[in-house]
């Protein structure tokens, strides 16, 4: 959590829709835990459309000369990515070429509107490749970054107070566990089939229910959908003390998930990419120097494309991010 998401005057009162709570206490809370995540999901969603949308008309008011920044951030795609199948970079490059393509997506989907959830989804770091990034990084050889690039690393940790360190590691932590519990689909799934087996049922119209659920179960566990899962866990009947437990340490997970959400929800309200996109009360002067300032932007993307079209120029522009800790233009 950033200090940022930390500032923020007050929390975002979430309406929880409710509904006649059945089966244990933990039940009951884990079934509260689990609407009210869906309830922020939307929230959610909603918001982001909406901002996109006033991002698209916003830039459509200003001119073809934000279409020229688009254009020019979508044409380096093409030369980032085919860096990545050559052999002339070191690993540590071809994550920053990776980590390039991802912030620039962003920078076209939070800056303009456009919707670049492909890239995104294709380039973004799965769990397993964050870890062996970070298991590679550690143990690195002949894939050190170069003395200048350790330098800036260096020089950008020292930056950070013990205070901003602790915070952040405990932050980390946590994350940790979150994502621990909520990615744990297989004990999620082996409670369901406990529950709902039909072979442990006598009676035929309860066991062809039994027998549609578990094929419900079945496919949301082989499509990894965790959170279809714990929706049918929070649909269950009465839960004994061990899954009471469970229960209660997903419900712990879920409350962090809000937490979360509700920051999210925040920052694009009133952080920096929070988008409200009135141009009624901007003066001409205001939009001409924009337009000015795109020029200058669509150009230089062209320039650093031109030289993203040679490996020994892709470097320079890797180097020159890395000396200014940016991870794209």
């Amino acid at each position: 959590m950033s200090n940022a998401e930390q500032s923020f005057p007050s929390p975002i009162n979430v309406p929880v829709r409710t509904g006649p709570s059945t089966g244990t206490p933990a039940q009951q809370a884990f079934q509260q835990a689990i609407q009210a995540v869906e309830n922020l999901r939307e929230q959610l969603r909603e918001l982001k459309d909406a901002q996109a949308e006033a991002r698209r008309r916003y830039w459509q008011q200003v001119g073809p000369v934000a279409a020229q920044v688009v254009d020019a951030r979508r044409a380096l795609y093409a030369p980032l990515e085919e860096a990545l199948l050559l052999s002339y970079f070191n690993r540590l490059e071809e994550r920053q070429i990776t980590g390039f393509i991802l912030a620039n997506a962003q920078a076209l989907q939070e800056r303009f509107g456009e919707n670049e959830t492909m890239i995104i989804q294709k380039y973004a770091p799965t769990r397993g490749a964050a870890a062996s990034a970070a298991s590679t990084t550690t143990h690195q050889t002949d894939d050190a970054p170069p003395p200048h690039e350790q330098a800036a690393a260096q020089s950008r940790a020292q930056r950070k107070t013990k205070a901003q360190k602790k915070q952040e590691a405990a932050e980390q932590a946590a994350r940790a566990e979150q994502q621990r519990l909520l990615s744990n689909t297989k004990t999620v799934y082996r409670q369901l089939a406990r529950a709902n087996h039909p072979d442990l049922e006598r009676d035929p119209t309860q066991q062809q229910h039994k027998t549609a659920l578990m094929q419900r179960i079945t496919e949301a566990y082989e499509a990894n959908d965790l959170y279809t899962l714990l929706q049918l866990l929070a649909e269950g009947g009465p839960a004994d003390a061990d899954s009471d437990d469970v229960l209660t340490r997903y419900t712990q997970a879920l409350t962090q998930q809000q937490i979360e959400l509700k920051q999210q929800l925040q920052a694009l309200k009133f952080g920096p990419n929070g988008f409200s996109g009135s141009t009624g009360k901007k003066q001409e002067l205001e939009l001409r120097q924009l337009k000015r300032d795109l020029r200058a932007e669509a150009e230089y993307i062209q320039h650093v494309g031109r030289l993203m079209q040679e490996p020994s120029g892709m470097r320079e522009v890797l180097r020159m991010l890395s000396d200014e800790g940016l991870e794209t233009v």
